[in-house]
């Protein structure tokens, strides 16, 4: 990964420049930390044996690449993390969705664009000018695409604090942003942690539907709606079905009670604006999508990735927990018979809470 340049270059200057850079192409906040996550590992690896990843194999299979830079990207020495806004513009107010059990809520990330390819281009517009200044050097992008501790990783670059939800808060922005990486063999200069301000507040611990967050710090996502509706493939354990609501997918409420969202900023990122009136459509309507109409209303979207019957699957979770209506129990006795078992099951128990 090493590279050659210039011993005349200098990195201050340098660091301040790919900072401007950064604001430059949309980025909120940059960031750059050495590749020490001693500490993450840790805790990352008490986490996984105590199973709490649920089947996301992923983050077991790379062993501890994830939280060693240099084994994922020989010749790592520094890491430039960014942060992107994107609470959404036009959004139905998330409360007013959650409060109406006739719709279906989607996580505010997913609204809009699939933001992978968006940070990625633009980390890569960042690695350009970069180069343009010190030449060619040793890179490689990443945006939530790799066995990466992003989080951790943002956490020791000054870009906020992970709090008691397991998210990252910045102080003067709240936590409703996504993260990027760069991994590069520059010897530049590191920036500062900030503080940990959550103090003794436990409002996302209290808030969270399924008690997913078992102590401060500490998540356990195979209770996390979040995982349920996004990373779990198979059915949805019985018990946790009637506490994730209207919750189609993903959850938001741990960050919508943070009293540090307050200070979040509508993003100014015309893609992430919501599409398709997810952030206000009917339950029965949404059900109602063929595998056609789901491919294209998601195409470019993060929800594209779940797939089609677990699509269905969480539509129909929430239909079980809608009020009883003709229409409700109408929509999925039209699915009764699904070509998906996975489908048929969860429409069945969605009914069985109608009769």
């Amino acid at each position: 990964m090493v590279a050659k340049r210039s011993t005349r270059l200098n990195f201050h200057e340098l660091a301040e420049r790919i900072k401007h850079w950064g604001a430059q192409l949309g980025f909120q906040q940059i960031g750059i930390t050495d590749t020490d996550l001693h500490q993450a590992e840790r805790h990352l690896t008490r986490w996984l044996e105590q199973g709490r990843h649920g089947e996301m194999h992923y983050m077991s299979r790379h062993g501890l690449r994830r939280s060693r830079p240099p084994e994922l990207v020989p010749g790592t020495i520094r890491v430039i993390s960014a942060r992107m806004d994107y609470w959404p513009q036009g959004a139905r107010e998330a409360f007013e969705v959650l409060d109406d059990p006739t719709v279906g809520f989607v996580s505010r990330y997913a609204l809009g664009r699939d933001y992978h390819k968006l940070i990625r281009k633009r980390l890569q517009r960042l690695v350009e000018r970069i180069t343009g200044e010190a030449g060619p050097f040793g890179y490689r992008v990443f945006t939530d695409s790799a066995p990466v501790l992003e989080k951790a990783l943002a956490e020791k670059a000054g870009l906020g604090w992970i709090g008691k939800h397991t998210n990252l808060i910045n102080k003067a922005a709240g936590s409703w942003f996504f993260l990027g990486e760069i991994y590069t063999d520059l010897p530049l200069p590191v920036d500062s942690p900030t503080e940990n301000h959550c103090g003794t507040c436990t409002a996302c611990i209290d808030a969270c539907p399924t008690g997913a967050i078992v102590a401060p710090y500490e998540l356990d996502a195979r209770r996390c709606i979040s995982y349920l509706t996004i990373e779990l493939r198979g059915s949805i354990p019985l018990p946790l079905r009637a506490l994730i609501g209207n919750r189609i997918y993903g959850c938001d409420d741990c960050q919508l009670v943070c009293p540090w969202n307050r200070f979040a900023r509508i993003c100014s990122e015309p893609e992430f604006s919501p599409r398709e009136q997810l952030s206000d459509r009917k339950l029965v309507e949404l059900f109602k999508w063929t595998q056609r109409e789901f491919a294209s209303k998601t195409s470019g979207s993060a929800i594209r990735r779940i797939g089609y019957a677990c699509w269905l699957r969480n539509i129909a979770v929430a239909l079980g927990n809608a009020p009883t209506s003709q229409l409700v129990v109408e929509a999925l006795e039209s699915r009764v018979n699904d070509p998906s078992d996975l489908v048929c099951e969860h429409v069945a128990w969605a009914l069985a809470q109608h009769h």
